[in-house]
């Protein structure tokens, strides 16, 4: 569907047309106060995007863990994506995929009790029952909350992947963008995620050009970490990928870009297979993967997955008619987010300074 999208995007232009109208008056609306955004006193970080698809919103937010749980208790309050739940709910330790989604899922798993995750497509609501339940926090990241106007952030983070520039793309559905690319200008902060390690100085002025910034607002550049391997469940061996090393690739993420051109420097030997963002997966799915991949005729062979993907299958640890997932080599890649370039200490400076200035009694 979306190279069909891609190559006849022309049929589609009406309805992004109306759509567009649509996504301006409510941010009209929004501007100009006659929709009531709402402020709490408490520090309020954004992270979200203007693109559909993956520009690495779950990597950035731990990013923001990383360099915030020592000094503050911090709420992570996402709508919790394709869960099968409703309304509020806490993260615990033993949270499935379906009762919270899969990225909050994967920062509860990876922090436990270092931060307090929940859930909740109201997050005016979330917040309101945070206080109720006299839960104790000093700051909240609002995870894939760009367009989420009904709260106004204190400082809020736009994320716009390197390899889908918002300025050579389209509206909704002729192409990704889910408001104009005006919108960004909401953003205090703009960060350019998935660039190439070696970005060059005149690619980055290009693209900083291009966006048309206001001098408000800054401008970083990161790049994907790609860590070890790691089981998804307790497999007992060290894996090592060679050149002669079989890989049954597993996503069902927006972009898979980056992470195949990781894995092809290791192995040309690769079989992917390549399902929705956020997908569902179902018994029937890993009876077909554990199948296809007992099919494959060698023993230097393994699944890897992306971290995302493996808190979803992490809920299918059972015997099927054709074996147990667990029993087999699955592993995922972890990953985490570097600035490419020298400005690292220029953004940490600013959170830092952002939250103590916002800081209020929540």
């Amino acid at each position: 569907m979306a190279s069909f999208r891609k190559k006849y995007y022309f049929l589609f232009l009406p309805f992004s047309f109306l759509y567009g109208i649509a996504i301006t008056f409510r941010n009209f609306f929004y501007d100009k106060k006659i929709i009531k955004s709402y402020r709490f006193n408490t520090p309020i970080i954004s992270v979200g995007n203007i693109t559909v698809g993956g520009t690495g919103k779950t990597p950035h937010v731990e990013y923001l863990i990383n360099m915030l749980k020592d000094n503050y208790k911090i709420v992570i309050l996402s709508r919790g994506y394709k869960r099968r739940t409703s309304g509020f709910i806490i993260a615990q330790e033993n949270s499935t995929v379906f009762e919270i989604g899969d990225e909050p899922k994967q920062i509860k798993y990876k922090f436990n009790d270092k931060v307090i995750v929940a859930v909740d497509k109201n997050r005016i609501n979330a917040i309101k029952t945070l206080k109720q339940q006299q839960i104790k926090y000093d700051l909240i990241i609002l995870d894939d909350a760009y367009q989420y106007r009904k709260i106004k952030p204190d400082i809020s983070i736009l994320l716009i992947d390197f390899n889908k520039p918002i300025y050579n793309d389209r509206l909704l559905p002729a192409g990704d963008l889910r408001e104009q690319q005006t919108n960004k200008n909401r953003a205090d902060i703009v960060i350019i995620t998935k660039c190439p390690k070696d970005i060059k100085p005149i690619q980055k002025r290009i693209i900083t050009k291009e966006l048309q910034l206001f001098t408000y607002q800054k401008i970083f550049f990161t790049s994907i970490n790609y860590g070890k391997i790691t089981p998804v469940f307790k497999y007992p061996k060290n894996i090592q990928i060679t050149n002669k090393t079989t890989i049954m690739l597993i996503t069902g993420i927006a972009n898979t870009k980056t992470l195949i051109e990781y894995l092809t420097k290791k192995t040309k030997n690769i079989i992917h297979k390549k399902y929705d963002d956020h997908y569902n997966f179902k018994h029937k799915d890993i009876v077909n993967i554990i199948d296809e991949f007992n099919k494959i005729d060698t023993n230097n062979k393994l699944i890897i997955t992306t971290e995302k993907d493996a808190m979803r299958l992490q809920e299918f640890n059972y015997n099927t008619e054709k074996g147990n997932l667990s029993d087999i080599p699955i592993f995922y890649i972890p990953i985490n987010v570097i600035f490419a370039d020298e400005k690292e200490k220029e953004f940490i400076k600013i959170i830092n300074n952002h939250v103590k200035l916002n800081k209020r009694n929540s």
